[in-house]
């Protein structure tokens, strides 16, 4: 029996996840939103390009949280997008009411189920999702990490001209201007990046990072990126779906890890069938450990907002 993964939400990131995932075969798919028509569009249209990439991923679209019972995976994409001149942080309010209405729905048909959240704020819906569902912090994890790492490692491959598949990198922290490349860790097949880039030039890169989401917000004027981002996101749901063991920096709820506790933030996370299995925990410079207790509190800040 194939897998099941829902996507709540059908705009631009919950869509493109959608078609990853059927384009991979990796799971049935079902879209929903609370706009009538939009999902079972996208739906059908993805449905129909199944016979042309000979792919048999079953995907429906509809309204109705029934549709979405006995899901393995549900993936949280569902709130407003940032405009121009917006940080994540502005999105605050708005979307922490949408989470209180979809994880009740979410859970009441898949109280088995594993979240992967994408709303912004990402640290805090997630954290809101946690305490929203009552599952056990295996079973809810952010997808920010994997996001901004293919950033940076995109921008060292483009300033190195070499492989992205030879870019190994790591970033860690709160989903926003906060956020913690691991330099010291940033290998090019296994060569430190620091062998190979100046500081000034590798200092830009991690500046254009933290400033990813935003570059594009500014490109587009309308919209924000979702490309990138739902790859991100089903990058995870593979690694729990083939149960694969998947070293990603993702979102997680910490308690104690590196002296960081009752909060959502960013760091190694082994994922697997389980969900989160396990969090690694790495010797961190001076520098870089100042830098997560930075984005820790700044994370910490936003949650404080709506008394998470």
């Amino acid at each position: 029996m194939r897998k099941k993964v829902s996507i709540v939400g059908s705009g631009n990131v919950g869509a493109t996840a959608a078609h990853w995932i059927a384009s991979k075969e990796l799971a049935d798919v079902v879209l929903i939103d609370i706009i009538e028509g939009v999902p079972q569009g996208k739906a059908l249209d993805l449905l129909e390009a199944m016979p042309i990439e000979k792919r048999d991923s079953y995907v429906i679209g509809t309204n109705d949280y029934a549709d979405t019972g006995n899901s393995d995976i549900v993936v949280i994409t569902a709130g407003i997008p940032r405009k121009p001149g917006m940080s994540r942080d502005d999105l605050l309010n708005t979307n922490y009411k949408i989470m209180a209405d979809v994880v009740g729905k979410v859970v009441k048909y898949s109280p088995n189920c594993i979240l992967i959240l994408v709303s912004n704020p990402l640290d805090a819906m997630a954290q809101a999702a946690y305490k929203l569902s009552g599952f056990p912090r295996e079973r809810v994890i952010g997808m920010a990490g994997v996001l901004d790492t293919a950033r940076y490692r995109a921008f060292l491959a483009e300033a190195l001209d070499v492989s992205v598949a030879d870019i190994q990198a790591m970033v860690l922290g709160g989903h926003g201007d906060t956020m913690v490349p691991l330099t010291s860790y940033t290998t090019v097949s296994g060569i430190p990046v620091t062998q190979l880039l100046e500081k000034a030039v590798l200092d830009k890169i991690v500046e254009r990072t933290r400033n990813g989401g935003a570059e594009i917000v500014a490109f587009l004027k309308t919209g924000s990126a979702y490309y990138a981002p739902s790859a991100a996101v089903v990058q995870m749901a593979e690694a729990i779906v083939h149960d694969t063991k998947r070293v990603l920096p993702c979102a997680a709820w910490l308690e104690g890890e590196y002296g960081l506790s009752g909060m959502y933030c960013g760091v190694p996370c082994k994922l697997g069938r389980k969900g989160l299995e396990q969090i690694l925990q790495v010797k961190l410079s001076a520098d870089e450990e100042a830098a997560l207790k930075k984005s820790a509190a700044a994370v910490k800040e936003t949650m404080a907002a709506v008394k998470l």
